[in-house]
């Protein structure tokens, strides 16, 4: 797999012809100068791979216009928004977001040549929310990824991008269906496994799963005095305005919340294989909601190749705070593991 191929200097890539230039932005090369926020594991950096933009200017603005569907997915109604041409790139948001999350990522890949796929995933926007706490389990939500990529004509495999549960997803999806699954990039939270086996930062940080596990009781003390605890709880968001007119709506809050209540044993105690698709892990220094160690110790849990990048600065909505970097990163990752 070119995952593993030997790699390159950003700069020399930039040099190499007069399309290199014009894509790459100077934030992007910035990236690799001294100093930059985005701190580079140890290991050697990446070869740059870059795509070329086809059509004139007028034809570069089609690509970044968005297409708005609802499909019929099982038994499931789902809104979906569609972006560019070429290689898929599936988007999955998390809790309380909807596919939104992504409005200043998925312009950026739609820009670069390719594909992306933003779904409102199951419970949240104006996808179908069910009232059934089962109807949430992690393997739903595979199939719902599986069903709307075949619904779609997507028959090839495709590069998937997640945060917080969006991220979970993604891991699940790429160990139980690798065949699918192109690479993976997991932003904040890392494999399954090790969020359960990471130190105590993390099970302080994470001790809101266990509130989140009383139906109705935490309903209430989220809601009351006009969601004024979970505006608390999303501080650190650039727009819980906006999140709170989603989840306010009659079921939405419950539907987000059973992601919680239908997968704690599964997602966060279940045994998994190890993951045979290339991932990327990207974590930011001031999340209030993951600690570093569950992200860096998910290497432990891969059959295939694996980087880890450290956001200096940024807080948990990674896609809404540094979407320029995030797109980069995903990018660079996407170009690497072509195959």
């Amino acid at each position: 797999m070119s995952c593993l191929r030997p790699v390159g200097l950003v700069a020399q890539a930039v040099a190499t012809t007069a399309v290199a230039r014009r894509i790459v932005s100077l934030r992007s090369i910035a990236a690799y100068l001294p100093g930059s926020p985005m701190k580079r594991s140890s290991m050697m950096p990446w070869p740059v791979k870059l795509r070329q933009r086809a059509g004139s200017g007028a034809g570069r603005r089609t690509m970044t216009e968005v297409e708005r569907r609802r499909v019929r997915v099982g038994d499931l109604d789902v809104h979906v928004e569609l972006m560019g041409r070429g290689d898929p790139v599936l988007l999955l948001h998390g809790f309380p977001d909807t596919l939104r999350l992504w409005r200043s990522v998925a312009p950026r890949l739609a820009a670069a040549g390719y594909r992306t796929i933003a779904p409102d995933l199951r419970g949240y926007g104006e996808t179908g929310a069910p009232a059934s706490r089962s109807a949430y389990r992690i393997e739903r939500m595979v199939d719902d990824a599986t069903g709307l990529l075949r619904v779609l004509g997507i028959d090839e495999p495709v590069h998937v991008m997640g945060h917080d549960w969006g991220a979970a997803l993604a891991w699940v999806f790429a160990t139980l269906r690798p065949a699918s699954v192109r690479s993976a990039v997991a932003i904040s939270v890392g494999h399954p496994s090790e969020y359960v086996l990471a130190g105590f930062e993390q099970r302080v940080k994470g001790l809101y799963v266990l509130g989140f596990q009383f139906p109705s009781l935490t309903e209430h003390w989220l809601s009351r005095n006009d969601y004024a605890n979970l505006r608390h709880w999303l501080r650190s968001h650039p727009d819980p305005d906006e999140c709170v007119s989603k989840v306010a709506r009659p079921g939405r809050l419950t539907a987000g919340l059973n992601w919680y209540r239908a997968n704690l044993g599964k997602v966060l105690v279940g045994r998994w294989p190890p993951c045979r698709v290339p991932v990327l892990g990207i974590w930011s220094t001031d999340d209030d909601f993951l600690a570093e160690d569950q992200m860096q110790r998910s290497a432990r849990r891969m059959a295939a190749a694996w980087r880890y990048e450290r956001i200096d600065g940024a807080g948990h909505w990674l896609p809404l705070e540094r979407p320029e970097q995030i797109a980069a990163l995903a990018m660079e990752w996407f170009e690497r593991c072509r195959v």
